[in-house]
């Protein structure tokens, strides 16, 4: 057989080999720059642990991982992106558990399928939120902000970072739970809506613990409870909610990776490695805990699996405060 002979059937054996293989898993990934989502305003807590494991991928891996956030519509704008994305591992994204969850409940319609438009690769972190306000001359404590809702029902604006936000479900929970009616102020991130508290504009926010810690560290906020079931060490002279006197409110929200749906499994078990290992770092773990997160690894499945569990409980939650769907 001649050398041309040889070459082709080469040639023709490696096109069937790469033919075979799943998409994504014909060379070394990645191989360019990788796009990393945030439906968020940069500053937040996704923000920060998305940049935070994005530098850590990109060192791991030679490629560049860059954070685009499109903000705005309670993630409306930047889960269809990646939902309509190639799913070969180029665009990821970075989501709070309320895009996935809450919103199904909230909105009557969605531009995107929370379950079957994207493939989970892992949770990131979990944060407990924490009830902030600025005028501690007014708000001494919960006792007193509950004495003011109830005295005069919906006359006090709470802020979110939008319709079915953590914040926003937070809100709904503290609602049902101690029989008071305030009023929803929604913005497009959580940073947006601490400077409006800081600024006067609304009275009160269920934060993420990270999103706060600055501003609570520098006492331009006051936390009055944790929604958690024991006290932060970060701030540890912080009731919890149940300590305050409203008791069954511990909530926690949670941070994903997410690819768009049909990322071949190579793909998601290898991001699934890295970013387990990056968590697992103990610069990372110290990292993660002094802006008051708390790593959260998961097996894809296991990911998929609280998505699910959640949407039903949301859905009941938003029930049972008598949100009508927009």
């Amino acid at each position: 057989m001649n050398t041309r002979r040889r070459l082709s059937l080469l040639a023709c054996a490696l096109g069937l080999l790469a033919a075979a293989l799943p998409a994504g898993a014909q060379g070394p990934y990645p191989d360019h720059a990788v796009k990393l989502i945030v439906a968020l305003p940069a500053g937040g807590g996704v923000d920060i642990i998305a940049r935070l494991v994005g530098q850590k991928l990109a060192a791991v891996t030679g490629q560049p991982f860059v954070v685009d956030n499109r903000a705005g519509a309670s993630g409306r704008i930047g889960l269809p992106v990646v939902a309509k994305a190639a799913p070969d591992g180029y665009t990821l994204m970075a989501s709070p558990a309320s895009f996935l969850t809450t919103n199904k409940s909230i909105f009557k319609e969605l531009p995107y399928d929370p379950q079957a438009d994207f493939a989970p690769i892992t949770k990131l972190a979990n944060q407990s939120m924490v009830l902030v306000v600025k005028d501690k001359q007014k708000f001494a404590n919960v006792g007193a902000l509950l004495a003011a809702a109830k005295a005069r029902p919906a006359s006090l604006n709470y802020a979110s970072s939008g319709d079915g936000s953590p914040q926003h479900l937070a809100a709904l929970m503290f609602e049902t739970r101690s029989q008071v009616r305030m009023t929803h102020v929604p913005y497009k991130g959580g940073a947006l809506a601490i400077n409006d508290l800081m600024g006067g504009n609304v009275d009160l926010l269920f934060a993420p613990l990270p999103e706060a810690l600055p501003y609570l560290k520098s006492g331009r906020l006051t936390a009055l409870a944790l929604m958690s079931d024991k006290r932060s060490t970060l701030i540890a002279d912080v009731p919890t909610m149940r300590e305050a006197g409203v008791p069954n409110m511990v909530m926690q929200t949670w941070i994903g990776l997410l690819a768009p749906a049909g990322l071949p499994r190579p793909l998601v078990d290898q991001l699934n490695r890295q970013v387990h290992a990056i968590l697992q770092s103990e610069d990372v773990k110290k990292q993660l805990h002094d802006i008051g997160m708390d790593m959260a690894p998961t097996t894809p499945e296991q990911f998929q699996q609280t998505i699910a569990q959640e949407i039903a409980l949301h859905a009941e939650l938003v029930k049972a405060a008598g949100l009508v769907p927009q």
